[in-house]
């Protein structure tokens, strides 16, 4: 008996993570990205593996959600994740005031809490704020995005996947019932156009799931909101540091490698393959970083970037809901063959690409329980040594 074929379109985080759960569930699986691994927003994420603190009072769907999968990649992909901790720090009377409701949100979501003093928060890290009011510890961490991706490719490769980057996706192919069989793809190698077929086709583009989806007459209520980030020349700090507040503009600084990273903004764009990286934004992660770790003024800047959110449900930028969502098509618009998953954030891409596997396996009548939380990923370094 032939494995059904799911085709991926796009090989970001929620990609590889549904290769990797397909693959394992007895699916040939091909997967298409008109860019390597990585190419859109999850190579320019600032890399922060939340313990869901930054969502714990006002959405604390994502607050759990990001506990439980932080806790799980630290067991099967250690190889990518820097286990350094976080810190939320208070430096005026609104973040004070902030606190009850903090630590009161934390509880609720399971999320490891300490609150230290001034004094213990500079003995950890000197570089912060002299001026801080109080300050909590939390299971924050930071992942390197790339090999992150990698390790879910290189799993999955192993496990039969194929990755065919540098391909883009032109149409939906429907066949005379209005139900999605394949797509028209172009190798941008070459330039050459062909027809790939399958049972099922898995939309995991992010920001852009909405143009694949329209391909079809299909609906996705996503709200692409870029952000921009500047990466400063030194290693400030080691752990992950967030402003005690509800979330906004400049007030996470995470440390990756040599730098520390200072993020981010939000606003609206028209045209998603060109977000400019705005002057003003720039200034702002100056400024509001400064205020964290006044050393980062007269620090070099090493990057300025930025990485386009997929935002679903009410409301607009931050108060938008930072949970995910799986629509199988057919229920939503009558087009059976395709299913979307977007939202979330690169923390729970195992979590979305487990949803959206149990969706596609009872489309096509299949029981295969999911595996992804016990088993460890390869090496991301495998991802280019096994064949395709």
């Amino acid at each position: 008996m032939s494995k059904p074929h799911a085709i991926i379109v796009g090989a970001g985080f929620t990609g590889v993570a549904t290769a990797h759960d397909l693959a394992l569930r007895g699916f040939d699986v091909t997967v298409i990205d008109r860019g390597d691994i990585c190419n859109g927003t999850s190579g320019r994420t600032h890399g922060l593996l939340h313990s869901g603190g930054r969502y714990a009072v006002k959405d604390q769907e994502s607050a759990i959600e990001c506990i439980d999968e932080n806790l799980l990649l630290r067991k099967i992909v250690p190889q990518a994740i820097e286990p350094n901790g976080g810190m939320f720090i208070a430096l005026d009377e609104s973040d004070l005031q902030y606190s009850g409701a903090f630590i009161e949100g934390c509880e609720a979501c399971h999320i490891p809490l300490e609150e230290i003093t001034p004094q213990k928060a500079l003995q950890l890290e000197p570089n912060i704020n002299p001026g801080l009011l109080t300050a909590f510890l939390v299971p924050d961490g930071t992942f390197d995005p790339l090999r992150l991706a990698l390790s879910f490719a290189a799993t999955a490769r192993k496990n039969g996947a194929k990755f065919r980057t540098y391909t883009e996706a032109k149409t939906l192919i429907m066949d005379g019932k209005g139900a999605v069989v394949g797509l028209t793809v172009i190798d941008r190698a070459s330039n050459k156009q062909s027809e790939l077929r399958g049972d099922i086709v898995v939309n995991a583009t992010g920001a852009w799931a909405g143009e694949i989806a329209e391909m079809a007459g299909a609906e996705v209520p996503v709200k692409p909101t870029p952000g921009v980030m500047v990466a400063y020349e030194q290693r400030f700090v080691q752990r992950a540091l967030n402003r005690l507040n509800k979330p906004g503009d400049g007030d996470i600084i995470v440390p990756q490698r040599r730098m520390v990273v200072v993020g981010t903004t939000s606003f609206e764009i028209s045209d998603l393959d060109y977000v400019p990286v705005l002057e003003d934004h720039v200034k702002i992660m100056l400024e509001r970083g400064a205020e964290l770790i006044p050393a980062i003024r007269n620090a070099k800047a090493r990057g300025k970037y930025m990485a386009t959110r997929p935002l679903i449900g009410g409301g607009m930028g931050r108060s938008s809901a930072r949970t995910f969502k799986c629509y199988d098509h057919k229920e939503t618009d009558n087009v059976d063959g395709l299913v979307t998953i977007t939202g979330g954030k690169a923390t729970t891409l195992r979590a979305m690409a487990e949803k959206t596997t149990d969706v596609v396996c009872e489309k096509l009548g299949l029981n295969t329980p999911c595996a992804t939380k016990e088993v460890q990923l390869l090496s991301y370094r495998q991802y280019y040594v096994q064949p395709n």
